[in-house]
């Protein structure tokens, strides 16, 4: 089955068309995904995300909503699954919006279908764009999606969601490790 047969793909907002240039001119500021709140695993990260001042009320179709998919439209290609927590967030023009039309597939499998290492090879070959890899809605559309039962698609969430959970806490306790690390070391520099 083609990603274009079970989703709508739209892409995001072009945001200098719709960005105040002068603070009277800012009608409405609403709360924005940039590529620095996520990671490469398709994992929001603790990063702020930003404002963004628009001269104009924008249409909704530009907003997450709860199982919605993003993906980047450049390299490395990560996807993401919006749950409650970050619905509402405004959609930049880098990234696409996914929003499944079907019951057979759920949203957690195809985020994890698309930041699969078979898929990413695929929109390497199809890119367009010469200095920065870059895909399209075309190509997202024609990549073939696995069928397989729902129940599966279910364990494959819960075994990523398991996952991701797991380097957030391995990487909370390097932090802790590294500031652990640091305090010692700067004890032994200032007893001397």
């Amino acid at each position: 089955m083609k990603l274009g047969d079970i989703a709508e793909i739209r892409t995001g907002l072009i945001l200098t068309r719709k960005k105040a240039a002068i603070k009277y001119e800012i009608k409405k500021t609403y709360r924005l995904i940039t590529l620095k709140n996520i990671d490469e695993k398709g994992a929001f990260n603790e990063e702020e995300f930003d404002m963004f001042e628009s001269n104009d009320e924008l249409n909704e179709g530009y907003f997450t909503k709860e199982g919605d998919i993003l993906i980047k439209l450049s390299h490395p290609f990560t996807a993401i699954y919006i749950d409650k927590d970050v619905k509402g967030l405004l959609v930049p023009s880098y990234f696409s919006i996914i929003r499944l039309n079907t019951r057979n597939y759920i949203p957690k499998y195809i985020t994890w279908y698309l930041n699969s290492d078979i898929v990413k090879r695929e929109l390497i070959k199809s890119q367009t764009g010469t200095a920065l890899s870059t895909t399209n809605n075309t190509i997202l559309s024609s990549i073939d999606i696995k069928e397989i039962p729902i129940e599966d698609q279910y364990r494959i969430a819960k075994i990523q969601e398991l996952y991701l959970k797991e380097r957030e806490l391995l990487n909370k306790l390097i932090e802790e490790k590294d500031k652990r690390y640091k305090g010692i070391t700067d004890r032994l520099i200032n007893m001397n």
